[in-house]
């Protein structure tokens, strides 16, 4: 008996390179027993729609996009009672969660070791009644992501996020916000947030820390404080990036559940998508919910 495999594809994702081994990946598939359906993604929401309305029925499910688009599968993948296996080929502009899981960016390598290699356990967030894989974030930055044109991205892969992103800081409006967990609480004026589970971010590895595992039930918190001189901000980005001495703007600490207030509406990203404006969230870890596939961090350079 034939299995099943769900194939989703995001066509203007990335440099979109899958389309040169479309065929080769799926006679990869095909002759490792899979009954393939491909589904080619018309519009925002379209994956998650799809994996929702087929994907209880599949043994696996394959999405081939960015982390929005992995984002999608995922929330589709989440309301089903008994979810399928996971597989991604990553073919957007900076891949970060394919990073974190030691997933080749090589599209062809991708395909093999999602048929050679083993369920791997990973983390949800949940962030109020939306899911995320591994970013929530606000501030300067985060909306960098939904706002650069997706052919900037593809010409520029995360420096795109970066130059977007430093103009940002020229504009940028603290947010007062009060933030609540078992492990601490603390108010200010924050300037960006971010709450994650992965060790890349916008390209960058080990920008929150390096002890990062995707399925301890934990995520990584980096709060900046509003700064109050451009010298306060030079250390800020001096800390993040070179890694100098601690700064007293910076907030880090790791959590399962957070739950974080403001006094105005507070615009979010989710997975490099707009996640919505509000008020109050509750973010929490939802620990080992999916199986994603993968090969050993030691065979997937």
């Amino acid at each position: 008996m034939m299995k099943k495999m769900l194939f989703v594809i995001n066509p203007k994702s990335g440099r979109v390179q899958i389309k040169n081994k479309l065929l080769e990946i799926l006679d990869l598939f095909i002759k490792d027993g899979y009954e393939v359906r491909v589904h080619v993604t018309q519009a925002s929401k379209d994956a998650q729609k799809v994996v929702l309305e087929a994907g209880k029925d599949q043994d696996m499910v394959v999405c081939s996009g960015g982390d929005g688009t992995l984002n999608e599968v995922v929330t589709g993948l989440m309301e089903l009672e008994h979810p399928p296996l996971l597989g991604y080929i990553p073919s957007g502009s900076t891949n970060d969660f394919a990073s974190s899981l030691h997933i080749p960016k090589n599209t062809m390598r991708a395909a093999h070791n999602i048929l050679t290699g083993k369920p791997y356990d990973i983390d949800v967030g949940q962030f109020c009644e939306k899911n995320f894989i591994y970013i929530a974030a606000f501030g300067a930055f985060t909306e960098v992501s939904y706002m650069t044109s997706q052919d900037k991205k593809n010409l520029l892969g995360h420096q795109a996020y970066m130059l977007e992103g430093v103009k940002s800081l020229t504009s940028m409006k603290p947010c007062h916000m009060k933030l609540e967990c078992e492990e601490t609480s603390a108010e200010g004026d924050y300037i960006f947030g971010m709450i994650t589970n992965t060790i890349s971010v916008g390209g960058f590895k080990g920008l929150v820390t390096q002890d990062v595992s995707l399925n301890d039930g934990y995520f990584e918190v980096l709060m900046i404080r509003n700064p109050k001189t451009p010298i306060d901000l030079s250390n800020i980005i001096s800390y993040m990036f070179l890694k100098e001495e601690e700064n007293e703007y910076v907030l880090k600490f790791k959590t399962r559940k957070l739950n974080i207030t403001s006094e105005e509406p507070v615009d979010w990203v989710l997975d490099g998508e707009f996640g919505g404006s509000r008020t109050e969230v509750t973010i929490e870890n939802l620990q080992k919910r999916m199986k994603i596939m993968r090969l050993s961090a030691k065979k997937t350079i």
